[in-house]
């Protein structure tokens, strides 16, 4: 069975979370680092950049982009035409957030959530379903 892909990312405020997610969750899914590398000062919307990029070969993977709030490296992937990105603080807009808007970006803000609540996002994030059948043609008018 293949295991789920995601590319994760994040700048020097995501720096921790990402790092202790990566070894955690390496367990269960293919993950990819595109960095950052350490805590020193980086601009966010270049680790939001490389990551659409990569999923814009790879649409069968999933990301997930750290930030401080989230909101920043969220905006900056957003500008991409194929990047549903969605901020979750917590499940349930993790599950709705897949379930009606088919996003394939999960951010996290490192300073709005524990490690114990990331880890539950990115779980419901990727196990629930794009509910297409009701929400297909509102998610085609984002692109």
């Amino acid at each position: 069975m293949n295991r789920k892909s995601f590319y994760i990312a994040s700048d020097h405020a995501g720096y921790d979370l990402k790092e202790s997610l990566i070894e955690i969750l390496q367990d269960k899914f293919q993950i990819i680092n595109l960095g950052c590398d350490s805590v020193k000062s980086v601009d966010y919307p270049d680790y939001a950049n490389k990551l659409a990029e990569k999923l814009k070969s790879d649409n069968e993977s999933f990301g997930i982009l750290i930030c401080g709030t989230g909101i920043g490296i969220s905006i900056a992937a957003n500008r991409h035409k194929h990047i549903r990105a969605a901020i979750c603080h917590d499940i349930n807009a993790a599950k709705m957030s897949r379930k009606h808007n088919d996003a394939n970006v999960v951010v996290l803000g490192s300073r709005v959530i524990d490690l114990k609540d990331a880890l539950e996002i990115i779980n419901v994030f990727a196990t629930e379903n794009f509910a297409a059948e009701r929400h297909k043609l509102r998610v085609e008018k984002l692109s």
